[in-house]
């Protein structure tokens, strides 16, 4: 079987694997009680804690361990829009991983007002449409960093800029760029962040969330007390500790994903063709072919023992196409067309040597 949908999820590393192990059978106790063993449990935690927040280039008092990237994007953007005081208005992108949209749906049931802007032919959001787009009741802005369907970069450093002058808060969705790409130009400026595990090869079901501190944010479910009292429930601590060994390990090798693209991108049947952003994270590549729907290569090429997907996997019951073309102007006929090839550390040109010959099929 060839695994060609990092993108969806990543196996485990054999460092976050060792780590969860030997966490799981020797530092079993709950980190919130007040015994040794849950002490010990408590500093693994804190270790785990400050590791993620040197990544991110945050202070460690804002890491908030969630139950996956999904939850953090829902806790963050829930929490961070109830604590502003300027309004009910938030502005995001029509491209968005569905749990943001989730999280907007949920606050315009109870008043707000979503503004969400369309991508631009290079598969980025118009920085000069989003400031005007802010107005004086925003609350939120709300925008990935990288999009997971076609590996778009977006502008988040300059969108942090509009927003801090604007006093307005912002969230970026750290998922798929997490450990690839670096946060240091625009750490300082938002206000939260989303970051997953199994994206970079840590366990499914851990991730983490990046609130800053200064911000009193309101409890989604009062009376909880773990993690400041937003989030509730036993932490997981080998999964946490996974989770840091994962980033300790994790290498994106960015030439060799970008030699790999290039590869496909020649190499490609004449019906394919692939979707091109002005910043794109070279390993997400997402396709068309002619007059054949993405489900039907999907299902061939799973048949040819190669692994991928139609976008990403949290939309995999949608008959909608893919959100993030559709926002580029393309019609529904080739966003129906799309399929995403994704690459990961064990990724090699034997492997997309057959994946070439099964689409020539």
């Amino acid at each position: 079987m060839i695994y060609l949908d990092y993108a969806a999820t990543s196996p485990m590393s054999p460092e976050a694997l060792q780590a969860y192990c030997e966490v799981a059978q020797r530092y079993y106790g709950n980190s919130a009680s007040l015994h040794d063993t849950g002490g010990q449990a408590s500093y693994f935690i804190e270790q785990a804690r400050a590791l993620v927040a040197k990544k991110l280039g945050v202070s460690s008092d804002g890491v908030i361990f969630t139950g996956s990237g999904t939850e953090g994007n829902l806790l963050a953007i829930l929490s961070v829009a109830m604590a502003s005081q300027k309004g009910k208005h938030i502005i995001t992108s029509q491209a968005e991983h569905t749990s943001v949209h989730a999280a907007l749906n949920t606050l315009e049931k109870i008043g707000y007002e979503v503004t969400k802007l369309p991508l631009q032919e290079n598969g980025c959001v118009n920085v000069a449409q989003l400031s005007e787009a802010i107005r004086e009741d925003t609350a939120l802005i709300t925008i990935q960093h990288v999009n997971s369907e076609i590996g778009a970069i977006q502008p988040v450093t300059a969108i942090a800029d509009i927003a801090k002058k604007a006093n307005v808060f912002f969230h970026v969705d750290c998922v798929q760029s997490f450990c690839k790409l670096s946060t240091q130009s625009f750490c300082k400026q938002v206000d939260a962040m989303t970051i997953s595990a199994h994206k970079i090869g840590g366990p499914k079901g851990c991730g983490a969330v990046y609130i800053n501190p200064k911000i009193r944010v309101p409890a989604l479910t009062p009376g909880v007390t773990h993690e400041r009292g937003l989030r509730g429930g036993t932490l997981d601590t080998p999964a946490i500790v996974a989770f840091s060994a994962a980033i300790e390990a994790f290498q994106y090798e960015l030439q060799h994903y970008e030699a790999l693209r290039q590869y496909l991108r020649k190499n490609l049947p004449k019906s394919c063709r692939i979707i091109d952003s002005v910043e794109q994270l070279p390993n997400i590549c997402g396709l068309l072919m002619e007059r054949v729907e993405g489900q039907y290569v999907l299902l061939k090429l799973n048949e040819a023992g190669i692994c991928i997907s139609t976008g990403s996997a949290c939309d995999i019951k949608s008959d909608s196409g893919t959100k993030a073309i559709l926002s580029m102007g393309y019609t529904m006929e080739e966003a129906r067309q799309f399929f995403r090839i994704s690459f990961g550390q064990t990724t090699s040109f034997v492997e997309i040597d057959r994946l070439l010959a099964a689409l020539s099929n």
